[in-house]
């Protein structure tokens, strides 16, 4: 069983950054590929980026790369997204998860075994 809090989010202007983080309990999280999704109303849940168990492989939605880097700590069991360059249409609910093991289908919400309970972002034009 592995729990997940988010924290970071906010409302902030268009080009502006922020940092969320994820902190996991559990003594497994190297286990875990991480991964972060988004929801804006009216949407479905969609893929941001993921990290592998080791970070040492990353991947993300072509939306946000370049703009969007993940990275993980296993030994604070916390995995991290910084966004820079913010577009209101980043303004979503942020979620991470967590599956067992790494898989190339990352970018599958169904894929993954725990969820948070998400954190506001909204970026103003």
């Amino acid at each position: 069983q592995v729990h997940l809090v988010e924290s970071g989010g906010g409302l902030v202007q268009a080009g502006a950054s922020l940092r969320l983080s994820c902190a996991a309990s559990g003594r497994t999280f190297s286990s875990y590929m991480m991964g972060w999704f988004r929801q804006a109303p009216g949407l479905e849940r969609e893929f941001v980026a993921s990290i592998s168990r080791s970070g040492s492989s990353t991947y993300y939605a072509d939306s946000v790369k370049g703009r969007f880097t993940i990275s993980r700590d296993n030994a604070k069991n916390t995995v991290y997204l910084q966004m820079n360059s913010l577009k209101p249409e980043d303004t979503a609910i942020y979620y991470c998860a967590a599956r067992w093991l790494d898989g190339s289908d990352y970018y599958l919400r169904t894929k993954y075994d725990y969820w948070g309970q998400g954190t506001q972002v909204t970026v103003s034009s």
